[in-house]
């Protein structure tokens, strides 16, 4: 799927780099699940806090194909990270998907105003994560940055 996504040249050594930033252990190992469901050809790579994320992302390290990052974490919370990426031009064609269980719309829009591409409210069951992770990939290729799109499955 996710070759799909991003275009055919997708093979194993060539795989795309997703970054999830959550400090929520259990979350990510769902996570992680449901990424390979939809696609196995993904490299995902983790982080607990938006100290760790910048760090590398001001690294020598590859760029990630997308960032999902959650909005509530110590140390650097999801939106200052938003607003730290957003200030480097380095990082203006990484997609930031905000992922989070807060659906408060005046807070989403601020975020849309403050450069995240999309924003995945977390869904309550595995399978509906699955839904969720295909509709947001397959938003992301259709319109890489530009536009915002709000992922709710029910």
């Amino acid at each position: 799927m996710l070759e799909r996504i991003f275009g055919q040249d997708m093979i194993s050594q060539n795989k795309k780099l997703v970054y999830l930033v959550d400090d929520d252990h259990e979350d990510q190992e769902i996570f992680c699940d449901a990424l390979e469901m939809v696609d196995s050809e993904v490299e995902l790579k983790m982080f607990d806090n938006g100290v760790d994320l910048m760090a590398d992302l001001h690294s020598e390290s590859k760029l990630p194909d997308l960032i999902f990052l959650d909005l509530f974490m110590p140390m650097m919370n999801g939106e200052e990270c938003l607003q730290d990426i957003r200030d480097n031009e380095r990082f203006d064609e990484v997609p930031v998907i905000i992922y989070s269980t807060v659906l408060d719309m005046t807070k989403i829009e601020d975020l849309f105003a403050m450069g995240a591409n999309r924003y995945l409210h977390k869904p309550s069951n595995f399978h509906n994560l699955i839904s969720a992770l295909e509709r947001t990939l397959n938003s992301v290729k259709r319109n890489k940055l530009g536009g915002t799109a709000i992922i709710n499955v029910v």
